[in-house]
């Protein structure tokens, strides 16, 4: 038997300027402060849109139509955990006539700000380009429709913009994801984009669609990671044109462990299931990933790091796949069992010698929380066979 989604079901992951338009639209009418030239919202309500409004219903001011099936009051609901004063500093970027870059380890939401910032700045988040080696210039300048190309010489109609091209005809916001994905040459493509706030189109010489200058509003915000294997090395000049923002780990084990819960909530549900993994098995997760991500214990015990990354986003996915086999083999086995067989395959995927690492977390500090009494660390001592695997 299978199952019809209905039109607005069929997507995966709904993008933020969709998910959240009754947000944007409340927003908008809310705050009617100055804005930058074509922002759809004014910098302090984009900032609250990505931060929430912490948990109070925000009311219009009297006298401020409601947008249609928008709510006179609303409470915003908080979509990044993370610093607020970096928020700040990336929206009063983006006002300006840098770019900006976000830099940090895997999994540390930064493509999920730059979605954000996106959405709320210039109501979409599809103007990306997905920085690969196999990444060209055409794909962060402009390529052609070969069929128009040659039936009519070169010609505007047979332009093809990029996402990049298309945002400054817009004066939107331009997203570049793993730029250091990039080879040098094509990074530096963005060179002369970011300082002239132009795209030379040499093909188009001797018309006035030569040069396609960027529209008030354009912006680019781009995403690198700092301990990925396989990047190429940003050269200076194009360090210059962006200023840069580090987007580190959740430092708060409380905000963590509830961003894993919903985040593996929401996944689990949207295969149809509901979410059943007890409070006790996602703290025994998120501590396992921050202890081994931070090479210390909350106790001051020291713990050998392993070399992957062992970020929230890979905490969310094994929460998720936890949330599944307790709705899809139900009394099979206790979900905490399987904690252990899930980190070992996390901590694999770079170095199979991490594998030894793990086993020294579970010689540790999992052995000394479960002398101490915890129900929960002594279930999970007596599964270290598990990691002989």
């Amino acid at each position: 038997m299978t199952t019809t989604l209905s039109p607005d079901t069929a997507r995966q992951i709904v993008p933020p300027e969709d998910r959240y338009a009754s947000e944007l639209a409340f927003l908008a009418a809310y705050d009617d402060g100055p804005r930058p030239p074509a922002w759809r919202l004014t910098p302090r309500a984009v900032v609250t849109f990505v931060m929430g409004s912490d948990g109070r219903a925000l009311r219009l001011p009297e006298g401020a139509e409601a947008p249609e099936g928008v709510p006179r009051r609303l409470v915003v609901e908080g979509k990044f955990v993370g610093d607020r004063a970096l928020v700040e500093r990336c929206v009063v970027t983006l006002a300006g006539e840098r770019g900006l870059l976000l830099v940090g380890e895997p999994g540390t939401a930064k493509s999920l700000l730059s979605e954000l910032l996106s959405a709320a700045v210039c109501g979409t988040s599809g103007l990306v380009v997905q920085g690969t080696a196999g990444t060209t210039e055409d794909q962060l300048k402009y390529g052609w429709n070969y069929a128009l190309l040659l039936a009519q010489g070169p010609s505007r109609t047979a332009l093809v913009p990029s996402p990049v091209l298309t945002a400054m005809t817009r004066g939107g916001i331009a997203r570049v994801e793993e730029v250091t994905r990039c080879l040098p040459e094509v990074q530096d493509a963005l060179v002369s984009l970011l300082s002239e706030r132009r795209i030379a189109v040499p093909e188009l010489s001797g018309s006035e669609d030569a040069l396609a200058h960027a529209a008030p509003g354009f912006n680019l915000i781009a995403t690198a990671n700092l301990r990925d294997k396989g990047v190429s090395e940003m050269s200076a000049a194009l360090k210059r044109r962006f200023n840069f923002e580090t987007v580190g780990p959740i430092p708060d084990l409380d905000a963590e462990t509830a961003l894993v819960r919903s985040q593996a909530r929401a996944s689990v549900e949207r295969a149809g299931a509901p979410f059943k993994v007890d409070e006790a098995v996602l703290e025994a997760l998120v501590v396992a990933f921050r202890d081994l991500r931070e090479g210390r214990s909350a106790e001051g015990w020291e713990v050998e790091r392993p070399s992957t990354v062992m970020s929230t986003a890979e905490a969310v996915s094994v929460a998720g796949a936890l949330g599944l086999a307790a709705a899809y083999f139900p009394g099979d086995r206790d979900v905490l069992g399987l904690l252990p067989g899930h980190l070992l395959g996390v901590v694999r995927k770079d170095d199979p010698a991490d594998a030894a690492r793990l086993r020294g977390y579970w010689d540790g500090p999992v052995r000394r929380r479960a002398e101490q009494g915890s129900a929960t660390w002594r279930t999970l001592w007596d599964l270290r066979t598990v990691l002989e695997g």
